[in-house]
């Protein structure tokens, strides 16, 4: 509801005034003028330029403000695992995702190595996604952090998996830009197959369940990619055992 430009805008009354309303936002949408002068020990004109300053006529018109940002705050009602899990395989694994698990597969396991990339709970999976493709018996790296310098000359005969649920982060869809610049092949695991990334990789695996937030974070389910991740390193292992 403050901008940082509203903020440093405040003179030292006007500032005890913020400081008020921060810590009681609720109480202070269903004050008068006076009260909120009283309870801050500030003039009604000094209420009033405040107001102004942050971008409302009047005081009337900040508590309607107010009140629409504290609508916008109220706690989301978050789904049960179960029911997340339930929409992973009703909706993916009914389609062709096995089948593009086998493509995906092939891939890794005629690579001479493999680089999982993503950020934030995505490059925790990508963390994991190494670990766990190494205990297959394939030397895989990781890399989540967004500036992290690739040297393209290392990635001859490489895979790259590009993890992200919404498959438009700037940091992610850059690497990625990178890889296949490089000539690795890439197998993109994300949300949905209309995003940025999925368009860039030669194989997409899409597990499509409901992205939430909360705060500001994304806490969408990492269940599907855990299983994706799996599935693809056994059915890796199968076939390099086969070969």
């Amino acid at each position: 509801m403050f901008t940082n430009e509203m903020i440093a805008s405040f003179n030292e009354l006007e500032t005890a005034v913020y400081q008020y309303i921060s810590k009681n936002e609720q109480t202070v949408s269903y004050m008068r003028i006076r009260e909120l002068a009283d309870a801050t020990h500030v003039s009604t004109a000094t209420i009033l330029r405040f107001c102004r300053k942050s971008g409302c006529d009047g005081f009337a018109e900040f508590k309607v403000r107010l009140k629409l940002h504290l609508a916008e705050k109220k706690q989301p009602r978050l789904k049960s695992m179960h029911h997340s899990v339930a929409e992973f395989f009703e909706r993916t694994l009914n389609g062709p995702i096995e089948k593009q698990i086998e493509r995906a597969a092939q891939i890794v396991s005629s690579a001479d190595s493999i680089i999982f990339t993503g950020i934030g709970s995505s490059g925790i999976m990508a963390e994991y996604g190494a670990r766990y493709f190494s205990s297959m018996g394939k030397l895989s790296l990781y890399i989540k952090d967004p500036l992290y310098p690739i040297h393209t000359e290392l990635l001859q005969n490489s895979a790259t998996i590009v993890l992200s649920v919404s498959g438009e982060n700037d940091f992610t869809v850059r690497h990625a830009h990178q890889m296949r610049e490089a000539g690795s092949t890439m197998i993109s695991i994300t949300n949905n197959k209309h995003c940025t990334i999925a368009k860039m990789a030669d194989v997409n695996l899409s597990y499509y369940v409901t992205a939430e937030e909360l705060d500001g974070s994304n806490i969408t389910t990492q269940v599907p990619v855990v299983y994706i991740l799996e599935s693809l390193a056994r059915e890796m292992h199968v076939l390099s055992s086969n070969n």
